[in-house]
């Protein structure tokens, strides 16, 4: 019962993001993208970006070794690259669709708990990678207060994945814990699909 219970807690946040669709995707216009700070606060702001973001640092740590560094480094290098699309106006097709497919992907590999070898893991999130990165490059101005927003963007978002692979190696010991972030990650992923249907 005490297991039960602990496992409905964990996902608890997906039964939020399923009860609350407008709160789900982080980006919804650009009215927010101005200044460092709000750069550093965005991708705390939205569950898609937070779950994607924890996801790729825990997928990260479980793979191991150079993967560590690597995989969070590409999905970072494929953000910048879709972002830079985005500035140019450039928008990938079934935008929304790859961000909750990401969730699903990210949440599936979590709830394995076990490594990845490192070339799927870095190709995967790479590409996700550039879907939450066109996403909010649509949205950054090409302004002073638009590249600090991206800067603070960038450093948050690095510190999402090194909280992720710090949990994952907290965890070690607690595979269930792990599967559940997974899986509750998932439950997200499919409740921002069914909202686009």
């Amino acid at each position: 019962m005490n297991r039960m219970l602990s496992v409905l807690t964990r996902l608890a946040p997906a039964v939020a993001a399923t009860l609350t669709p407008s709160l789900a995707f982080a980006h919804s216009g650009g009215f927010h993208v101005h200044g460092l700070l709000s750069g550093l606060q965005h991708p705390l702001a939205g569950i898609d970006h937070l779950l994607a973001m924890l996801s790729v640092g825990i997928i990260a740590a479980r793979t191991g070794g150079r993967a560590a560094i690597l995989v969070p480094a590409c999905f970072v290098a494929a953000m910048v690259a879709g972002a830079t699309l985005g500035i140019a106006g450039i928008g990938l097709p079934s935008l929304e669709t790859g961000i909750a497919l990401s969730l699903m992907f990210f949440g599936a590999m979590v709830a394995l708990a076990r490594p990845f070898p490192l070339a799927f893991a870095a190709t995967l999130t790479a590409l996700f990678g550039l879907f939450h990165g066109n996403a909010h490059g649509l949205e950054i101005p090409e302004t002073v207060g638009g590249m600090a927003y991206a800067i603070g963007f960038l450093a948050s978002t690095s510190a999402l994945h090194a909280t992720g692979a710090l949990a994952a190696l907290t965890l070690r010991s607690r595979p269930a814990a792990i599967r559940a972030a997974g899986i509750g990650t998932s439950l997200v992923g499919v409740a921002l699909a069914a909202q686009l249907i």
